[in-house]
């Protein structure tokens, strides 16, 4: 223990010492070689308070010289040279006491041979706040709060006429850069000012954006950058280059107080950058009275806001994302158990919860029935309830065990299910709960049914019905009201082991307004495949595709938009895909189809896995979220565009469409590959060995090794009736095979597109004379190829080729659907009359 308040400390890494400054008017030397630390050198007797320490020592000569400086309160510099590492700082007289050494600073004299020590009185008139020494040029930098000597650079030697900043209202912090010839400094003026280290008239540039008192500055070279800190514990990121801000991060210490301004010390911010990048991270540590914040700096340069490289705005991955469409905000879990909510509308942070279940991983989040509150759940199985408006933690669920909780769902009347490893289905009831504890009710009436743990779960509100989905590959479909499994859903391979189910979700407006709830389906996601369940009836295999761009991958974001007619799929890739499902696999038959989905749009989003996917709609206008595990969140306009990231700077504004035009080469890094793949398919079309080698390779993407293809499986109701046996049908065949991502559109499918957008277009005509004028062109533009959100967006010139053993139908075969122009359309037969389909069905 010191006597006095400690002003500042320093680190001499030659002899393993810490100096520290006190109040005392003293120095002391702390030996940090061991474990155990002790004081092993008192230094004494100063005539003024040392305020500010600073230390140099040469790095290519272990036995040079090295040099401790301090500033004091009456703004005069102290020089202290240690010409002798090796034999020690101070003469140490032989003594048995196991006491510091105390030396009088007035006897500093008798430590010539290993000391040498220089005064330098009033080069300020007020206490010294900062100094730094630079020692190619042997320049001394100091700065205080006066406004007719902010900032002194001086020689050593005192030979050179000093340069001596004026800057309004003093300086509290500075940072210069040899290199870059830059002095960056902050004060009182919220402003960061950046300066030429020559010219002391004006500034080159001043960052304005901090509202409050600029702590400290640090600029950290390697990316171009400097760093800010202020009062109100927000630290800035900004480009020297642009002098735009890069990011801002609001550090939420648990000390803050609403309304007071938090206690920080004299040297908040201090920047670790270590030699070697490739063994540690550079990082940054933050104080603020007893707390010490880490936050680690990223390997990328800069100019990384585009396409799949990007910035981690969330300073970790992201494990879950969603959309809140009531507050039209975008809520993100991290890894580090942090939850940050943002504004869609300019991409703004609202509000951010640090530390939501201590140190454990975010692993699910769901929105209540009111979209007030969030439920989040975590790795050791703790469930929270927040207020979305102050963050404020509501509720803490009784956890069922300390593993995983994977997923929570909220019913209308704000009953909770929660799955996760436990492999159970737990309830929650969080309507009339006044107390901040929540007992977990067990007394789910069908009891443990998977035999593995529970991954995902969906819920389908229409037909009161939930999904659970298990890591050995099978799904059971539940009834609310009865609580007890109605269908169990599961993939048969010819391998040992079934991949997990990584997504499940239901299409609830499959069909249509009239036809949905009698062809109810639902999507799972199992090693890259997009298999399609319809729950009821007795056939329930309805169609399969492999989704990702690349092989063995997986989808782990899936969602579709409110009417059903598009599906989105995130792959670990990074990759985004669109796929028409509004005509794919209507009909049940008793052979799944597995044929793809036409694919409207596919670009690299991210550098990492994509975690979570959301359709948008804001303003009539059609948005895509996605969230990856490289620590970005992303919005993409309905054509691919790239809006922005969440955490970027300057911030959007999706009520102004202008700036979102992308050209699509500058986000989708897939078109040369795609362009390729075209290529190759119509040189193996014209070839007819190339061609059976590509089906061979095709199939076996499906089927996961050659000659294997895979099965469905249906196990029928578990208690009303025994299970039938297994129902299995081909995956594909070589007659018609499945190209994995292929744009050729058929000419049928364009005319069903373009006769449902026009029936679509008729009914919102109606609906407009009692809802008033609705812009419909912004949710379907009919410009160039007519599909729904732009679906076909492609060149209006491009050439469609078609392969020549197109599969047919015998309507197709009936018709001679030609014309040159889209008004020629209009004279086409564009439906097909029921007593065709019957005759097709048969």
């Amino acid at each position: 223990m010191f006597r006095g308040w400690t002003t500042d400390a320093v680190y001499l890494p030659k002899v393993h010492k810490v100096a520290i400054a006190t109040s005392s008017r003293d120095l002391h030397f702390v030996d940090v070689s061991t474990a155990s630390c002790f004081e092993d050198i008192h230094l004494f007797g100063f005539p003024n308070v040392p305020t500010s320490l600073c230390y140099w020592h040469e790095i290519k000569s272990p036995g040079g010289r090295s040099l401790l400086l301090w500033g004091d309160e009456k703004g005069g510099i102290h020089l202290l040279w240690f010409l002798q590492l090796q034999n020690g700082l101070f003469e140490s007289p032989f003594t048995e006491d196991n006491v510091p050494q105390r030396i009088y600073m007035q006897d500093i004299g008798d430590h010539s041979r290993l000391v040498s020590y220089q005064h330098i009185p009033t080069v300020h008139q007020e206490p010294i706040n900062r100094i730094i020494f630079e020692p190619h040029t042997d320049l001394i930098m100091t700065s205080s709060g006066s406004d007719a000597s902010s900032v002194v650079i001086m020689h050593v030697s005192l030979r050179r006429k000093p340069y001596v900043w004026r800057i309004n209202k003093g300086v509290t912090c500075f940072d210069f850069s040899r290199s870059l010839n830059l002095l960056v400094t902050g004060g009182l003026d919220p402003a960061v000012k950046l300066w030429n280290c020559f010219m002391t008239a004006r500034p080159v540039a001043v960052l304005h954006g901090h509202g409050t008192t600029v702590l400290d500055v640090v600029i950290y070279q390697p990316l171009g950058q400097v760093l800010s800190y202020s009062k109100d514990a927000e630290l800035r990121v900004w480009d020297i280059s642009s002098n735009h801000c890069l990011r801002t991060v609001h550090l939420q210490f648990p000390c803050l107080q609403p309304g007071r301004a938090p206690e920080h010390g004299n040297f908040p911010l201090l920047l670790v950058a270590p030699p070697f990048l490739s063994q540690t991270l550079p990082h940054i540590l933050v104080s603020c009275r007893d707390y010490l914040a880490r936050l680690r700096l990223e390997k990328g340069g800069r100019g990384e806001e585009q396409g799949g490289g990007g910035r981690q705005c969330h300073g970790a991955p992201l494990s879950c994302a969603l959309y809140n469409p009531t507050l039209k905000q975008v809520i993100a879990g991290c890894d580090d158990s942090s939850v940050s909510v943002w504004d869609l509308e300019t991409g703004r942070l609202r509000l951010k919860i640090t530390s939501a279940h201590g140190e454990e991983e975010i692993t699910c989040m769901a929105l209540d029935s009111s979209h007030r509150r969030l439920i989040t759940g975590a790795r050791n199985g703790t469930i929270k309830v927040w207020n979305l408006l102050n963050g404020l933690n509501l509720h803490k669920l009784e956890p069922v065990t300390l593993s995983d909780v994977t997923g929570v769902i909220c019913l209308h009347d704000n009953q909770l299910l929660a799955v996760g490893w436990s492999q159970q289905v737990t309830q929650y009831d969080i309507k009339g709960a006044k107390d901040v504890f929540v007992r977990a009710d067990m007394s789910w009436k069908s009891g443990q049914q998977h035999r593995a743990d529970i991954l995902v779960v969906d819920h389908c509100p229409a037909l009161g019905v939930i999904a659970t989905g298990s890591h050995d590959g099978e799904v059971i479909v539940w009834t609310l009201d009865t609580q007890r499994p109605l269908v169990r859903l599961r993939r048969a391979t010819h391998s040992l082991t079934t991949p997990p189910v990584d997504a499940l979700l239901f299409l609830q407006r499959r069909g249509g307004d009239k036809h949905w709830r009698n062809t109810p389906i639902l999507l799972s996601s199992q090693a890259g495949g997009i298999y399609w369940w319809s729950i009821t009836g007795h056939t329930h295999t309805h169609g399969q595709f492999y989704a990702p761009v690349g092989e063995n991958e997986c989808v782990l974001g899936l969602t579709s938009d409110q009417e059903n007619n598009i599906l989105v799929t995130g792959d670990t890739a990074g990759c985004v895909q669109v796929w028409d499902i509004s005509q794919y696999a209507l009909c049940i038959t008793q052979e799944p189809s597995s044929s793809h989905p036409p694919l409207l749009q596919s670009w690299r989003a991210h550098e990492g896995a994509i975690v979570s996917v959301e359709v948008l709609v804001y303003t009539e206008r059609l948005f895509f979220l996605s969230g990856s595990v490289d620590g970005t969140s992303r919005v993409w306009t309905g054509e691919g565009g790239h809006v922005g990231f969440f955490g970027q700077e300057p911030q959007w504004s999706l009520a102004d469409p202008a700036p979102h035009h992308t050209s699509r080469d500058q986000v989708n890094n897939l078109a040369e590959e795609e362009k390729e793949e075209r290529e190759k398919k119509i040189e193996s079309e014209s070839d007819p060995s190339q061609s059976s080698e590509v089906t061979g390779q095709t199939s076996d993407l499906f089927s996961g090794g050659p000659g294997s293809p895979e099965e469905w499986i249906y196990e029928g109701p578990v208690e009303e009736a025994p299970t039938p046996k297994n129902q299995t049908g081909p995956v594909g065949t070589e007659e018609s095979p499945a190209p994995c991502h292929t744009q050729h559109v058929r000419v049928s499918q364009c005319h069903q597109l373009y006769g449902d957008i026009q029936r679509k277009m008729a009914v919102r005509r109606e609906r407009r004379q009692v809802f008033g004028d609705i812009n419909v062109n912004k949710l379907f533009p009919i410009g160039g190829l007519c599909t729904p959100f732009q679906a076909l967006a492609v060149q209006d010139c491009q050439q469609v080729f078609l392969p020549e053993d197109l599969p047919m139908s015998p309507w197709m075969q009936r018709q001679t659907l030609s014309c040159v122009s889209e008004a020629g359309l209009s004279s086409l037969q564009l439906s097909i009359n029921s007593s065709e389909q019957e005759q097709e069905a048969t």
